[in-house]
């Protein structure tokens, strides 16, 4: 009670600068929510650099997924647990490139750790930006691009997603979110061969469209698939719960009358 009674007699602009709840760029919207640090964890584990994406971490985040794509392919990660789900022990531990793979542990555990603590964290600052009813400026228009707080349809964005990774992502304007994963869903099927494979499969030719996929490289693709499905989808919907609390706030302040009971 005493720390609400310090930040009410702070200026209001000061108050929005130290609890932010969102911010709306040109490129992108980035805002904070409640989120389930097991969930970040786990995505962390499933693919580095996903938590904290999800998180709006970008630079962080794009970081640990190139160093989990390129770590991985070094170390031959993917061919080594293929082959040692399939029971193949021996080939596993011929293939695996051991001076690589003591390089992607202690990453890949720093990647789960601080995705969690990280949640936490922001979880607080969630919170306490409730709390300050921080305001959202709705828009930002500037030479290279419009970029305005509206609801959107999160099924829309689940199926663009579904069609090609990435798209989902350009349409909640989550721009450096879309094209990251875009390029990269682009370099790894293509390196992963596995629209060849797709083809040889419609015809027919199943024996040949397995032997032509790489699955070091396929193995990426199921993560990054239902990541960007996921992420895009969740994305939306927390978009339209923040318009939703902006518009309740400017009707607050300019059209509710001052002795409305509100609910407790």
């Amino acid at each position: 009670m005493e720390n609400a009674i310090v930040e009410s007699k702070q200026p209001v602009s000061v108050r929005n600068l130290r609890r932010p709840k969102g911010h709306i760029s040109s490129v992108a919207t980035n805002m904070l929510h409640l989120k389930n640090p097991w969930v970040t964890a786990w995505w962390s584990a499933a693919f580095p650099g996903f938590g904290h994406i999800i998180l709006g971490s970008y630079v962080k985040g794009f970081l640990l997924v190139v160093w989990e794509l390129l770590i991985n392919v070094k170390a031959k990660l993917n061919l080594c647990i293929l082959y040692s789900f399939g029971g193949q022990f021996e080939l596993a531990r011929q293939v695996i490139d051991t001076r690589w793979l003591l390089l992607y542990a202690p990453v890949y555990i720093f990647a789960i750790w601080d995705a969690y603590r990280r949640t936490v964290d922001l979880n607080k600052m969630s919170i306490l930006a409730d709390r300050e009813d921080s305001i959202v400026l709705p828009s930002k228009i500037n030479t290279i691009e419009i970029n305005i707080l509206e609801k959107k349809h999160p099924w829309l964005a689940l199926v663009w997603s579904a069609i090609i990774p990435g798209v989902g992502h350009l349409y909640t304007h989550r721009v450096p979110t879309s094209f990251f994963v875009l390029i990269w869903w682009i370099s790894v099927s293509y390196l992963s061969n596995i629209l060849p494979a797709i083809h040889l499969s419609f015809i027919g030719q199943f024996a040949m469209a397995k032997s032509v996929v790489d699955m070091q490289w396929f193995l990426f693709l199921p993560s990054m698939y239902v990541f960007a499905i996921y992420d895009s989808y969740v994305n939306c919907v927390e978009y339209n719960k923040l318009a939703e609390a902006e518009q309740a706030r400017f009707l607050k302040d300019n059209y509710q009358s001052p002795d409305a009971l509100m609910p407790v």
